[in-house]
């Protein structure tokens, strides 16, 4: 078996940088537990420490391959049919197929097991979708996993001089998935509105500021039995290899569907206005916790009984996000 990939081996700089840099950027869910009591004051925090609660959380997904590396877009994986999403890169860049042809295995006794995978489970068609601006993109299928366990998705991928390549992305299968999950209703969350603020950056690390996207609570949304858009991002922080221009995309399907559906942007940090580029100063938003977060990026849509339709870890096309709003629209 070839040696993990590593993502400082080969690998364009930028792409390193990026994935590097995020983990510094990115704000995970998640509270404070209660602290004992005590007589004397703790210390106070330090920068360093500040920045630490911010970091991006252990990574439970590896890759195996000689030559290509990999972003998995979504680690937060439970039992039954999900969408399964992946950037590939090597070092002459993110490739850039329009189809890859990928199979599914398990491992039922680990990795590192005597017993050998068992598979392929499935073969599917991964379809490659570029982001805004075609630098980057990702590729989307959709696969069934049956039991909760070890995983992989395996795929060949032709070389510059036609040979295939291959790369296989390990990851684990939960019963339950850790963010709020298809068929559920989400809390009815207060996040704040324009009606709370002075200033639209108080809500929102971007630069361009689309006064409907803060319009409304959750609560307020779920209340108008009518389907909505929700995306968890902070514009200004994106800078890893599966986040996106979310917001730019919910503005976009806003002025298409802002009549028949309502959209919603959350920041991932509490207090945007405040950072000004000192992340030491950042607050992570409540309602990551409260949603079960753990990715940089989400974005759900509502059908109109207040129920998630379709979940969308780190970034999503804007091709793709249309088409599952269409579907809550357009019910058959």
């Amino acid at each position: 078996m070839p040696a993990p990939y590593l993502l400082a081996k080969r690998v364009p700089a930028a792409l390193v940088a990026a994935v590097l840099l995020s983990a510094f950027i990115y704000a995970c869910g998640g509270g404070d537990a209660a602290a004992p009591e005590s007589s004397t004051a703790p210390p106070p925090v330090t920068e360093e420490e500040a920045v630490s609660e911010l970091a991006e959380p252990p990574r439970n997904w590896s890759v195996v391959s000689d030559d290509i590396g990999a972003e998995l877009a979504t680690p937060d994986l439970g039992v039954g049919e999900r969408r399964w999403a992946v950037v590939l890169f090597d070092d002459l860049g993110t490739i850039k197929f329009p189809v890859v042809l990928a199979n599914s295995y398990f491992y039922p006794e680990g990795y590192e097991g005597r017993a050998p995978r068992e598979g392929p489970i499935e073969e599917v068609k991964a379809r490659y979708h570029a982001f805004p601006l075609g630098t980057r993109g990702i590729y989307v299928t959709h696969l069934e996993f049956d039991r909760v366990g070890d995983w992989s998705v395996e795929a060949s991928i032709p070389s510059p001089d036609g040979n295939p390549r291959t790369v296989e992305v390990r990851f684990p299968v939960a019963e339950h998935t850790e963010s709020v999950d298809i068929g559920q209703r989400p809390p009815a969350s207060m996040n704040r509105t324009v009606d709370d603020v002075e200033s639209i950056s108080e809500l929102t690390t971007g630069s361009q500021h689309d006064p409907e996207l803060y319009s409304r609570s959750v609560a307020e949304a779920l209340d108008e039995d009518r389907p909505f858009v929700i995306v968890f991002a902070s514009p200004a922080f994106c800078t890893n290899a599966v986040c996106g221009p979310q917001v730019e995309v919910a503005t976009n399907l806003r002025e298409k569907y802002g009549d028949r559906a309502s959209f919603i942007h959350v920041d991932l940090y509490e207090n945007p206005h405040e950072i000004k580029g000192d992340l030491s100063v950042a607050r992570v938003s409540p309602l990551l916790e409260e949603w079960g977060l753990v990715s940089q990026e989400w974005t759900f849509v509502m059908n109109a009984d207040g129920a998630v339709a379709a979940r969308f870890e780190n970034f999503v096309p804007e091709a793709e996000l249309e088409d599952a709003l269409q579907a809550v629209l357009s019910p058959s």
